[in-house]
């Protein structure tokens, strides 16, 4: 059974950073790819990063030059560097992998899940 832990959240200024991490357990099928998504409070779950198992990035085009997603496929960690961040970054951020080795944005390309953690950001 694979089970995807984010940790890292909290709340900063604007302009502040963030470092969240994933671990993941049971998921021993590396190849696969994984991502960060995010939601804000009456919004949908939106795609912000992903990454495959060599290194292809995707990022959406609201954290491009700000935010960084890396992973670590020999600790099955997934990482997500988050600079210059602003109010409109706030959002409860999700962790996600799949078995398939290309990525996608949207969250219907994922099937293992995070619970969840918050970021928030002031101005």
């Amino acid at each position: 059974q694979v089970q995807l832990q984010e940790s890292g959240g909290g709340s900063v200024q604007s302009g502040g950073s963030l470092r969240l991490s994933c671990a993941a357990s049971g998921y021993t099928d590396s190849s696969g790819c994984m991502g960060w998504f995010r939601q804000a409070p009456g919004k949908e779950r939106e795609g912000v990063a992903t990454i495959t198992s060599d290194g292809r990035l995707n990022y959406a085009d609201s954290v491009k030059g700000r935010f960084t997603i890396s992973r670590d496929n020999a600790k099955n960690t997934l990482s997500l560097q988050m600079n210059s961040l602003k109010p409109e970054d706030t959002a409860m951020y999700y962790c996600a992998a799949r078995r398939l080795s290309w990525c996608v944005m949207g969250r219907n390309g994922f099937s293992y899940w995070g619970q969840g953690t918050q970021v928030t950001v002031s101005s």
